[in-house]
């Protein structure tokens, strides 16, 4: 006879769905790219998530997750200091509000596909049942990275950083790899205790997806032992003004002001400049080759604009370096956010202007979207701005073309430090160059093409920020440099394979009520429909 729920039974279960909301809910706020993110915390929110979703209708299962994606968006927010602590409610509050809403909307999706395939597929295979989800997240993480502000910021595969042997594979993937990785341990997770750990019906998933993420942990650590970096290093700086300098300098320019000082804001700002020529100049005379300044590492007004840049060629030509000035062109608005290379002989290389202003913090105007690429002894060199490196249709520019160095000078505010300059360092393993990011107001760091962290120095704990590594003079080659989001491409034609596939199955087979599943919590699909529970 087959058994029933009693209504306590019913009440038990639905108790139950609710906890591993709360649980998968928890997890996530601490795995939402935030500055208190733990990486273990990754590993088990889209596990808890599931198990609630997959206990509920359809609707009901997204409601309830997309509720925590609110809750997670605020928290966001507020942990990030993305806002405006004196006027909560104003339009780019609201707007920014908006923004991080959306973003977190589109990646609950993928726990609603799971909840309409995945059932229907695990009476034809538990293996493919567990890989709607997984695809289903890659897949809308990359439609993310398209048309959300920040590009790529939101990726779970982020939340792994430091984890060298499991990152190597994103120089494959992207890392849209990791987040697969992280998504099928949740799904593959889940389907283990829906089957109440029934050794003959896990074991194929069970062992297949061990054996790839074991694949992958050994193919990063042999990575990491046996194709280290081999070639002559040169020597690189990142150089800031002390935070005395910036604070007095803002004091006396006060350019927000309705009536701005143009004679101070020109002191003001040339006090800026002179004290990073002469970093520069010192980091020069111990040895540095390439030398970087951060982001809006000084200010100037238009008409001055051409004397800094002279400033700067006499200097690279007297100490024969390449340097980098990044800086903001003052005008009446909106501004200049601006990278200008000088070489050795005095020459301008490249003026870059920064592709993506940030959304509610950069109201510059946008360049032409063309990252400029340098042949030079030490290397080919290449140039973003800060969150530039977060966008992957701008980043695939570099791909297959040979960048052995790349110039990122960034700023971050404490609300994101470390994590806006972790999430840069991906794109060095990712396309085989190394990375120099010195920072205004956050981490400044430069990594080589396996992830090593060089030298780091934070603005917030130094009074003038200095990075001084000795970096590879030759990059490398990757798959992921050479066929870009190929895997991406592949999740997303998996995933509409799988749902056509339910759809074809759906269409042969006379409507019925559907064959059981086992129920995260207790008995299984059939039952549960009975007690009015799914």
């Amino acid at each position: 006879m087959k058994k029933r729920f009693s209504p306590q039974q019913a009440k038990s279960a639905d108790r139950l769905g609710y906890l591993w909301l709360a649980a998968g809910l928890l997890c996530w706020l601490f795995a939402a790219n935030g500055v208190w993110d733990f990486p273990v915390a990754a590993w088990f929110a889209p596990l808890f998530l599931l198990r609630f979703t997959r206990s509920r209708r359809p609707l009901g299962s997204f409601v309830g997750a997309w509720l925590a994606a609110v809750i997670v968006t605020v928290f966001w927010v507020i942990e990030s200091h993305f806002y405006d602590p004196n006027h909560i409610i104003s339009l780019t509050n609201l707007m920014i509000l908006a923004v991080m809403l959306i973003s977190h909307t589109l990646l609950v999706v993928p726990y609603l596909l799971d909840r309409l395939l995945a059932p229907r597929l695990s009476q034809m295979s538990g293996l493919l049942s567990t890989l709607v989800f997984p695809a289903g997240l890659v897949a809308f993480e990359y439609i993310n990275a398209l048309v959300a502000p920040y590009g790529v910021f939101f990726s779970l595969g982020y939340t792994q950083y430091g984890n060298l042997p499991l990152l190597q594979v994103v120089s494959i993937t992207g890392v849209y790899g990791i987040t697969f990785l992280l998504a099928w341990f949740g799904s593959v997770s889940n389907e283990i205790w829906e089957h109440h750990f029934s050794w003959p019906r896990i074991r194929t998933v069970a062992v297949l997806s061990s054996a790839v993420l074991a694949l992958v942990l050994l193919g990063g650590s042999i990575r990491l032992a046996f194709f280290a970096r081999t070639t002559q290093t040169i020597r690189v700086a990142g150089v800031t003004a002390s935070r005395a300098t910036y604070e007095r300098a803002m004091d006396e320019a006060s350019p927000d002001s309705d009536h701005p000082n143009r004679s101070r804001m020109h002191s003001a700002f040339l006090s800026i400049t002179e004290e990073l020529l002469a970093a520069s100049q010192r980091e020069a005379r111990a040895g540095a080759k390439i030398i970087v300044w951060p982001e809006m590492g000084t200010w100037t007004l238009a008409e001055d604009e051409a004397a800094l840049i002279e400033g700067g060629k006499a200097l690279a030509r007297q100490e024969h370096i390449y340097l980098e000035m990044a800086y903001e062109v003052f005008q009446q608005s909106p501004v200049r956010n601006r990278a200008v290379l000088v070489d050795p002989q005095g020459q301008v290389a490249w003026t870059y202007d920064k592709t993506h202003p940030a959304l509610g913090a950069d109201s510059s105007i946008p360049g032409d979207g063309v990252i400029p690429v340098v042949d030079t002894p030490y290397g080919r060199l290449a140039t973003v701005i800060c969150i530039d490196a977060w966008y992957p249709t701008l980043m695939h520019q570099i791909g297959n073309r040979g960048v052995d160095v790349l110039l990122d000078p960034a700023l971050h505010w404490v609300g994101v430090d470390p994590w806006g300059t972790y999430d840069a360092t991906f794109r060095s393993i990712e396309y085989g160059y190394s990375l120099v990011q010195p920072s205004l107001k956050g981490l400044g760091m430069t990594v080589d093409y396996q992830g090593h962290v060089l030298a780091a120095t934070d603005y917030f704990s130094t009074d003038q920020e200095t990075i001084v590594a000795s970096i590879p003079a030759k990059g490398t080659w990757t798959i992921y440099g050479l066929v870009g989001d190929l895997f991406t491409w592949l999740c997303i034609a998996s995933l509409i394979g799988l749902a056509l596939l339910v759809v074809s199955q759906s269409m042969r087979k006379p409507k019925s009520a559907p064959t059981p599943m086992a129920s995260p919590s207790m008995g299984n699909t059939e039952e549960m429909q009975e007690m009015g529970t799914l």
